[in-house]
């Protein structure tokens, strides 16, 4: 990760991105939400906006499976979850394959990690990012 544990307290809010295979989060993000005790003994995350984004090989990669792992961190934080839901009519579009969920914005890398993110995947990102952000200054107050 970016931030370590002794960081994470000066922050309103969190947009955890999480790549997954087999349907769970890595190991490293495991590890750095393990880190944490100390801030769930102290409360030090209590009401900071959490939510998370996803990148998955396929479109059966886990990206829900992800999300709903990650509410349970957030969960035992008392943090509060800021999810994407359907805040943006194009999470709907069946034109083409996108990663968003009401979890949150994604995207399918392919298998190989060589897929980029289509300009539908990146517009619901935006969509998602103000939102997120629109909600975490309202509990910042």
């Amino acid at each position: 990760p970016i931030i370590t544990a002794d960081e994470i307290p000066i922050y309103d809010g969190f947009l955890f991105g999480l790549s997954g295979r087999y349907g769970i989060m890595p190991a490293q993000m495991k590890s750095f939400m393990d880190s944490t005790g100390k801030l769930w003994y102290s409360g030090g995350l209590v009401a900071k906006a959490a939510g998370c984004f996803f990148s998955t090989g396929s479109q059966g990669g886990g990206q829900e499976t992800m999300g709903l792992t990650a509410v349970t961190f957030f969960s035992y934080q008392g943090m509060v979850f800021v999810p994407m839901g359907y805040i943006d009519e194009r999470s709907y579009s069946f034109d083409e394959p996108h990663g968003a969920s009401p979890y949150g914005c994604g995207t399918f890398a392919g298998i190989d990690g060589s897929r980029k993110p289509s300009e539908l995947e990146k517009g619901l990102a935006v969509s998602h990012g103000k939102h997120f952000g629109t909600i975490t200054a309202k509990l910042a107050r």
